[in-house]
């Protein structure tokens, strides 16, 4: 459990960021896109007002056609692939998962390289070969193997590693908004600087002078909790000069250079 924190806490664990000429690559996760709605309206408002880029993790088989027409005049939603229908292919006594070692590789690898052609029909150009498995779980050779059918990227949560310099680039989400076994609900504000908070500081104490940090967003399920503490966090930090709110274009066509 981490200790309470609030938003004094995390500026002036910013500020120390940049006393200590650090960098902290910030930028934003949404998953499950399929369509336009009163809370897809809500995401493209808040990336409009703060200037920040958001990477659109979209299932490929469930889009529809109204969201490539709606990004069309959204230029700060970048469309990626979030795995083939979202559905589980796990035994009930496992973790959900898509995209796991649960049915033969080339199987799921065909699956996905589907997926990819049907996100292309969807948004040409604009799509990022960026994968992004649904429950963020994927059977490491899967993920290795991505490049072949053409996603150069991949982004899971916090801790998932491919255990070699093989692969996509991996670029991590680092803080959930929403606690999903409580209820769906967006997690207590409180609750999020001090995770958020005591991240930081780790990283601040490792190597690196630069580190991405990954805000996890699913629009579809946001309460007013996860909007409030989204739009304040992003108010709060935007003109810091310890944060750089990055695009998912230039962060997964860079090499994987950070944490």
């Amino acid at each position: 459990m981490n200790a309470p924190a609030d938003w004094h806490d995390l500026i002036a664990e910013l500020d120390r960021w940049a006393l200590a000429g650090r960098c902290i690559a910030l930028w934003l996760r949404d998953d499950d896109a399929v369509a336009p709605s009163d809370q897809f309206e809500r995401l493209i408002d808040l990336t409009e007002r703060h200037a920040v880029p958001v990477l659109l993790a979209t299932i490929p088989f469930l889009a529809e056609q109204a969201l490539a027409r709606r990004l069309e005049g959204a230029p700060l939603l970048f469309p990626c692939q979030h795995g083939i229908r979202h559905e589980n292919h796990a035994p009930a006594s496992q973790k959900k998962s898509e995209v796991g070692d649960h049915r033969p590789a080339e199987v799921v690898l065909a699956d996905i390289a589907q997926g990819w052609q049907r996100l292309h029909e969807l948004f040409g150009p604009r799509a990022l070969p960026v994968f992004v498995p649904p429950w963020n779980r994927i059977d490491p050779a899967i993920a290795r193997a991505l490049p072949e059918i053409g996603l150069t990227g991949l982004s899971c949560f916090r801790k998932f590693s491919l255990g070699t310099p093989a692969g996509p680039v991996l670029v991590n989400s680092d803080l959930d908004l929403i606690d999903w076994h409580g209820g769906r609900i967006g997690r207590n504000p409180e609750e999020l600087l001090a995770e958020m908070l005591a991240l930081l500081i780790q990283r601040r104490n490792q190597a690196k002078t630069r580190t991405t940090f990954g805000l996890l967003l699913h629009h579809r399920d946001h309460d007013a909790t996860c909007w409030s503490f989204l739009d304040t966090l992003l108010g709060r930090i935007a003109r810091h000069p310890a944060v750089e709110f990055v695009s998912p274009a230039t962060l997964f066509a860079r090499p994987a250079d950070l944490e």
